[in-house]
């Protein structure tokens, strides 16, 4: 029992969510923009220290039909490099339409895509922990 990270794993941006295993629920917590990866470690280890999480779960990008793509092997990787890095068990969970389905909800509190776009990482990460949270864990790293 205790905190978990998550992650909205891309390319320019990652989003992170954090939530307790006791409660299984997620809240949106920062939207990481860094250009290294230096930088964007940094970020993590700072997040790491402060919320001491038990357990990180990264978002797994698949096609719609499940089958992996260059994003799966990116986030995998990333997924590794924590695991390396914090030595903290790192799971994974489905995050397919979890980007579309964040934008949805942030529509339906009155943001427009322009004032959205900060926020959207932070809740898909909220919405790829919610669906770990409420899912048979994959494995974990």
């Amino acid at each position: 029992m205790g905190t978990v990270l998550a992650f909205d794993f891309g390319e320019k941006r990652i989003g992170v969510a954090t939530g307790e295993t006791l409660l299984g629920t997620a809240h949106p917590l920062t939207t990481i923009h860094a250009e290294s990866n230096d930088d964007r470690f940094a970020a993590i280890a700072k997040l790491v220290a402060e919320w001491q999480p038990e357990q990180l779960v990264v978002g797994l990008p698949t096609h719609a039909d499940g089958t992996p793509h260059e994003m799966t092997r990116l986030a995998t990787k990333f997924a590794e490099r924590l695991k390396r890095r914090y030595n903290i068990p790192v799971g994974f969970a489905d995050e397919r339409l979890t980007s579309l389905d964040a934008e949805a909800r942030l529509r339906e509190t009155g943001r427009n895509s322009k004032s959205a776009k900060p926020l959207l990482d932070a809740v898909a990460a909220q919405l790829i922990l919610q669906t770990w949270f409420e899912s048979p864990h994959v494995p974990t790293t």
